[in-house]
């Protein structure tokens, strides 16, 4: 048995790896915008009226995106590192410590104050952190089968949480993702002399 958890915990760690380290970490580009401040004018007062400017207008989206991605980048950097060093097979003080740091990171992302058109991201942002940090907690308190399970499992619904979050990223900046062609020893030519 204690081989068997033995092999199941780094396995685990090695799936977690793979399920966050898959996410992209690019920053969405940021669009310069400049307001020009209206004037009006009466026979006996001039007044500037100045616009706010709409944060969810295509050409506005992407500051208040790349804030809401930051937190995401930032969770997922911290989630990675933890799971690194899971496997390496650190303190359980030094795993306390690196799951209080996903929190902030969360408590960080849950207090951003975004514009209506982010509520979706957002929430898919939220789901998936809470869901890495509750693998992590499980991955720490397992200590038989249906524990590792139930830790796989939510691994399995970060993921996905993960993927719904870079798919409404991609559908709020207007970006087609190009599935990734791989290529087999079979599809490459060979060399003529």
């Amino acid at each position: 048995m204690k081989k068997f958890i033995l092999f199941i915990i780094p396995s685990t760690l090695i799936l977690m790896t793979l399920l966050v380290g898959c996410g992209s970490n690019k920053t969405p580009p940021a669009e310069a915008t400049t307001i020009e401040p209206a004037t009006a004018t009466r026979e006996s007062a001039t007044s500037t009226i100045t616009a706010t400017p709409d944060l969810c207008a295509p050409g506005n989206i992407g500051t208040p995106v790349e804030k809401v991605h930051k937190h995401i980048r930032e969770f997922d950097d911290a989630a990675n590192l933890l799971t690194a060093d899971l496997a390496s097979g650190i303190q359980r003080d030094q795993v306390s410590r690196a799951i209080a740091n996903l929190q902030k990171i969360r408590r960080e992302a849950e207090d951003e104050i975004i514009p209506p058109c982010l509520t979706v991201l957002k929430t898919y942002q939220i789901q998936h952190m809470n869901s890495g940090i509750n693998t992590f907690i499980a991955i720490m308190s397992a200590k038989d089968q249906q524990a590792i399970d139930q830790s796989l499992a939510i691994a399995a619904i970060a993921r996905q949480q993960h993927d719904q979050y870079l798919q409404e990223l991609n559908r709020l900046l207007g970006i087609t993702p190009i599935p990734a062609t791989i290529i087999t020893p079979s599809d490459t030519p060979t060399p003529t002399p």
